[in-house]
């Protein structure tokens, strides 16, 4: 079984990514496109893991805790690792402190059942697309550095959930296995 640890969308946010995938869609036709419906915020992604290992998983995500409410605003595009050779097109959140704190909390959890951090700094972002090659339009870097300040709308939560993931050959299916409430406001 493949799972993660995430959190979800408002269906505002939804909407205003789900605009902006649509602008974007004619000068990125090598991008395979995340559904909107599909879209979350990860902040661990576990892996493939045994079934008898989910309840031990979801005890010790149940101990998480934060300092309030996660405040997150959705601004500006970007590339990973660059305009010019894009590997996953992603929305920017600047969130308050606690959301890097709550995702290495849940990876201090983790860490105890076998589970390895991860190698990557956390860096909140929203996955847009995914380019298994690079075929943009020459126009797709001005049309990013026009959406550099652009906002995609705001939100603010107090739980996470753990999800499995099942690839299917055009896209991934999730399950919600769980909700886990972290904080209070």
């Amino acid at each position: 079984m493949r799972i993660f640890v995430a959190m979800d969308l408002t269906e505002d946010v939804r909407c205003h990514v789900a605009e902006l995938i649509a602008e974007l869609s004619d000068a990125a036709p090598g991008a395979r496109w995340i559904r909107p419906e599909a879209m979350h915020i990860t902040l661990k992604f576990i892996g493939h893991i045994e079934v008898d290992r989910v309840e031990q998983i979801e005890k010790s995500l149940s101990t998480v805790r934060s300092q309030g409410f996660v405040e997150m605003n959705f601004r500006g595009v970007g590339c990973f690792p660059n305009v010019r050779r894009p590997r996953v097109l992603w929305a920017g959140i600047q969130s308050s402190p606690n959301l890097a704190v709550l995702a290495a909390e849940i990876e201090r959890r983790l860490e105890p059942l076998g589970i390895p951090r991860g190698e990557r700094i956390f860096r909140p972002h929203l996955t847009l697309a995914r380019f298994k090659e690079t075929t943009i339009h020459k126009s797709f870097g001005n049309i990013l550095t026009g959406l550099a300040s652009r906002e995609f709308g705001s939100m603010s939560t107090g739980e996470f959930h753990l999800y499995q993931s099942q690839l299917k050959r055009d896209r991934a299916e999730y399950t919600r296995l769980a909700t886990f409430g972290f904080g209070s406001l």
